[in-house]
């Protein structure tokens, strides 16, 4: 007879109610004394419980932990109130850069500039103020310049669990980024934001302190 782990469950589901960061399974077990192997199972018996229509958030795997998320049918009549502030969300612009350091990466600033054909430095900079993405180490060429990646609140702003999680381009019947640096369709950016579309950005809308392409 299966082994429900009815207070067990419980109990990891109120620390991911409680805790505002992704928490990973090690982290769950630290806090709440269960074994590693009572988390993961105490996890997918509360991913079943949560499949009910009774229920309406869900366990989520973002930004390498776990979190308590609406479910998504749920959230689409709920982000108006809910969502991120149009303030807080991405422009295009942004999110084209955003989406080129994620399926290259590591990236140079030089190499983002050579993609979009336009100066990077101001969006760069933006986009680290705002920790989506970081330095990641230098590239071996002329000068040593900076190269970028993805931060851990990328992948909790999009949702993903990993950067493997990311939309395949080819799936799309797009060309996937390559080591080339081959000028991107605009496909990509909308890869992105495949499986988040409250997150599409306002074209026309920069953000606040958002700089504007050269």
């Amino acid at each position: 007879m299966e082994i429900r782990l009815e207070k067990e469950t419980a109990l990891v589901e109120t620390v991911l109610f409680l805790e505002s960061e992704p928490l990973d399974e090690a982290a769950i077990s630290r806090i709440t004394g269960l074994a590693h192997e009572v988390v993961a199972r105490a996890l997918e018996l509360l991913g079943e419980d949560c499949d009910s229509p009774s229920r309406g958030l869900e366990p989520v795997k973002s930004g390498g932990g776990w979190i308590l998320a609406p479910k998504a049918e749920l959230w689409e009549s709920l982000k108006e109130r809910y969502g991120k502030k149009n303030e807080n969300r991405l422009s295009r612009a942004a999110l084209e850069t955003l989406s080129i350091v994620a399926y290259s990466q590591p990236i140079t600033r030089g190499e983002v500039e050579a993609i979009r054909g336009v100066s990077a430095d101001g969006m760069i900079r933006f986009l680290l103020d705002r920790e989506l993405i970081k330095e990641v180490g230098k590239k071996e060429a002329p000068g040593r310049p900076v190269q970028y990646g993805t931060t851990k609140e990328f992948l909790k702003y999009f949702r993903l669990g990993s950067i493997a999680d990311l939309p395949r381009l080819d799936e799309l019947e797009r060309d996937r980024y390559d080591d080339t640096r081959a000028v991107p369709d605009p496909a990509a950016t909308d890869a992105v934001t495949a499986a988040n579309p409250e997150l599409s950005p306002e074209p026309e809308v920069a953000l606040p302190d958002e700089p504007q392409d050269a």
